[in-house]
């Protein structure tokens, strides 16, 4: 799994203008990986899968990853868990059925749930509307 996102990466980075934008907002999943320490922090995305070789996951990250600065300046980060036989934290409780896409407020809140790969624009979107995120477009 960790091939195919680093070359999703690659592929990438001429959009973002370098790496670290996506060291911050992509997350590999492991056992201690916790929503708690992105409450009001960031709006996680959650993205499950079975394999890595999934055409729904490949086709979700790709989209995640080109519009990887719009959703940086809403606040987001991408959780990736493409490994059900490790049984990871975020696992046991948002319960995937295979390909899932979970999009989390601040508040910690489940905002969306999706069973197929969603746009990065339509996510941007859907953040937008969000009233904690209409608050801080105001604010700016």
């Amino acid at each position: 799994m960790k091939s195919l996102i680093a070359a999703i990466c690659v592929a990438a980075l001429p959009n973002l203008g370098g790496a670290e934008s996506l060291k911050t907002i992509f997350v590999d999943v492991t056992n201690e990986t916790t929503i708690d320490g992105y409450l009001w922090l960031k709006r996680p995305v959650i993205v499950f899968a079975n394999t890595d070789l999934d055409v729904n996951f490949q086709t979700q990250m790709k989209s995640l990853h080109q519009g990887a600065e719009e959703l940086a300046a809403r606040d987001v980060v991408v959780l990736v868990d493409a490994n059900p036989a490790e049984e990871t934290a975020l696992r046991k409780k948002f319960r995937p059925r295979g390909f899932a896409v979970l999009l989390m407020g601040k508040d910690g809140q489940i905002k969306l749930r999706k069973p197929f790969p969603w746009d990065a624009r339509e996510l941007s979107r859907s953040i937008d509307k969000m009233p904690m995120r209409q608050q801080e477009m105001r604010s700016k």
